[in-house]
């Protein structure tokens, strides 16, 4: 039994690996090349405009489809380069402006996860005969070969289980995550070991498409007419003054409201059918019952009464106790016993038993 779990030799068992041109997924991409697996690495290009392709923390685009092929070269490995802006643009980036359309606050990260990369470029693993899909992931999985299991990373600060709800049971069976079990100090060391360029390369940062960090401008350009003006009132039905577009706020929100106010006070709720902003105080702000839709559930057998287990539900914070109840058509309640501040409409509410995943659904309303 090889590392993989399965029945024989490294060499014998081919392998995809995503890489993005960062240090994790290139160190887990040597990694697998040193234990002797037939390993091709494979990099999505998810769009391309130029200011991206120097900004140091992006990914999928430029210099870092560059990174990637040096580090395959390096690695003696075959590398391809995989053409799936339209279907990005499609699958992230409009519903990536239409969710703060809706006044959400969305996560395209876990949107490029469930639909591009562990859907379509798990697909073409399939297609190139690879017995697995290798990722730089902080999560571990844990299981046989079938009806596997997602757990956190060993370092919790680390940690990308969050991000990764979505999976499907078919699409964790298949995937392997090198990096779970070390800190990434020692990800670092390995990729100083194999002597590859992006050992010191930083971490992506913010959302890849957005390079500037002007999210909103973003969504003006996509939807036109997106900076519809309204009003921002207090949560006693005071009307404090008038904003320039619901898309430049999000639930929690402390700093840059526009207004004046004796009290700090914090983005409550955004109505996107009137164009209005909510806002109170700090305690206005605290949730104890949140309903989730698209329920992806990866805890076995699914409970038919409720169950007690802990949520996040923001990728920064730790891990809630909560009870559970699944609904119908993949829908679930989330009783939290202690109170959260700042839980915000299409953010991600994951569940867990401890380390494992249990799945995880998209919050519509608290």
């Amino acid at each position: 039994m090889n590392s993989l779990g399965f029945d024989k030799a490294p060499a014998d068992t081919r392998i995809v690996v995503a890489m993005s041109g960062g240090v994790d997924s290139s160190v887990a991409a040597a990694l697998m090349v040193e234990e002797g697996y037939d390993v091709i690495g494979v990099t999505m290009q998810l769009y391309d405009h130029g200011a991206a392709v120097q900004k140091k923390g992006a990914c999928c685009a430029g210099q870092d489809i560059y990174d990637a092929k040096v580090v395959c070269d390096r690695l003696n490995i075959p590398h391809y380069v995989l053409d799936y802006e339209s279907r990005f643009n499609q699958a992230v980036i409009d519903d990536f402006a239409d969710s703060y359309l809706r006044g959400e606050t969305p996560i395209p990260c876990i949107k490029c996860n469930q639909t591009v990369k562990f859907k379509d470029l798990l697909e073409m693993a399939k297609s190139l005969d690879a017995q697995a899909m290798v990722t730089g992931h902080y999560v571990r999985r844990e299981g046989h070969l079938k009806n596997s299991q997602l757990h956190r990373a060993v370092d919790h600060s680390r940690d990308q289980s969050y991000f990764l709800f979505t999976t499907t049971q078919d699409q964790l069976d298949y995937l392997r995550f090198p990096l779970g079990g070390m800190p990434k100090s020692e990800t670092r060391k390995h990729a100083e070991r194999f002597g590859l360029d992006v050992a010191d390369k930083p971490d992506s940062q913010d959302i890849c498409f957005v390079p500037d960090g002007k999210y909103a401008s973003l969504v003006e350009k996509l939807r036109p007419g997106a900076l519809e003006e309204g009003d921002i009132i207090h949560v006693d039905g005071t009307i404090l003054g008038r904003h320039k577009g619901i898309i430049n706020y999000t639930v929690g929100q402390r700093k840059g409201l526009g207004i004046s106010s004796p009290e700090p006070l914090y983005v409550v709720k955004l109505d996107p059918d009137t164009h209005t902003v909510i806002v109170g105080p700090h305690e206005a702000l605290a949730t104890t019952t949140i309903q989730i839709r698209e329920v992806n559930w990866l805890g076995g057998n699914r409970p038919k009464d409720p169950i007690e287990a802990q949520v996040k539900v923001r990728s920064t914070r730790p891990p809630l106790p909560a009870r559970i109840t699944l609904g119908e058509k993949n829908t679930a309640t989330v009783e939290l016993l202690t109170p959260e501040h700042g839980v915000a409409a299409g953010q991600a509410c994951v569940l867990y038993d401890g380390d494992r995943v249990l799945g995880g659904g998209w919050i519509t309303a608290v």
